[in-house]
């Protein structure tokens, strides 16, 4: 069966800087320090041996935000262009600001690549506890210069993944419903295992409710981050989910190497195999592939 991975990522620790990895152990997802090491291309190639990976997209990787953006998006150019890379990876998440003054020509310098389709600036935050804090502001979905900057996607053809814990989804409903012209790719099934399931209800209705928007797809990753228990809570995570977005507006993704922590890459391939082996074969082909050529314009 053909696959393509809608999320992952790729860095070399001895020619770019990612200050995350250094403090890998205090990751709010957990101990990290296991994949504290370079992820090159040709890691992630020899992880997927076993499977007829076909594309690939590539989502930020919080390289060091004090170097230019394009930084980031030029190397992975190059390594896409690269002719023992197999095109991989396809598309490119790139990081912006989008409250900096300055997004419009960040827009400009990541779309000089080719690759270039969207954006990711992750918002997880928590007033409540700071160890769950990805970002040092949690006021960025309400705030105009913030919108302003993503209103823009519009122009430059943009989508933009959305990272968010759950009790974060609320606000999220109101920025959807706002830009309804954009796309908002949905990060790792709405993260709803963080903090031992404390707010599974809380993901439940607010995905149900994110759902209703036309403008918001799903990727079912990331939940092997908090967990280890495929056959309970992330199975009925990923299907929960998937009857809530539809076949059509959901895509499997790998989330490696911070997933390798937990699972290794044909493990967690076939798992999904495994738990959808009840839907179509016409059902499968979008989950696993088309819909994120459709998405990622791939």
């Amino acid at each position: 069966m053909k696959i393509i991975d809608a999320h992952h990522h790729l860095w070399d620790l001895d020619t770019n800087k990612y200050t995350w990895l250094e403090k890998a152990k205090d990751h709010p997802s957990g101990d990290m320090s296991n994949i504290a090491r370079n992820y090159l291309v040709e890691d992630f190639i020899n992880d997927a041996k076993d499977h007829e990976l076909i594309k690939s997209v590539h989502v930020q990787a919080e390289m060091d935000h004090s170097v230019h953006p394009s930084v980031e998006t030029n190397w992975l150019q190059g390594i896409a262009d690269h002719p023992d890379s197999k095109g991989f990876p396809n598309a490119i998440v790139a990081y912006a600001d989008l409250s900096d003054d300055d997004v419009e020509s960040v827009l400009v310098e990541h779309c000089k690549s080719p690759n270039m389709r969207g954006v990711r600036q992750i918002l997880n935050f928590s007033k409540e506890n700071p160890n769950f804090n990805m970002v040092d502001r949690g006021d960025l979905m309400p705030n105009n210069k913030w919108r302003d900057g993503l209103s823009l996607f519009e122009k430059y053809n943009l989508s933009f993944d959305l990272q968010i814990w759950p009790w974060q989804l609320t606000e999220s409903h109101d920025v959807v419903s706002n830009f309804p012209n954009i796309l908002f790719i949905m990060n790792h099934t709405g993260m709803p295992l963080v903090d031992d399931m404390k707010h599974i209800k809380t993901w439940s209705e607010g995905m149900k409710r994110l759902a209703t928007f036309d403008n918001v797809v799903v990727k079912l990753s990331g939940l092997s981050m908090s967990s280890d228990d495929l056959d309970g809570i992330i199975k009925e995570a990923i299907l929960e989910t998937i009857d809530t977005f539809g076949v059509d507006r959901s895509m499997f993704a790998s989330n490696f190497p911070v997933d390798k922590k937990g699972i290794e890459f044909t493990k967690l391939w076939n798992f999904f195999d495994r738990i959808t082996s009840h839907f179509s074969e016409e059902e499968r082909d979008k989950l696993f592939v088309k819909n994120s050529e459709k998405y990622y314009r791939i």
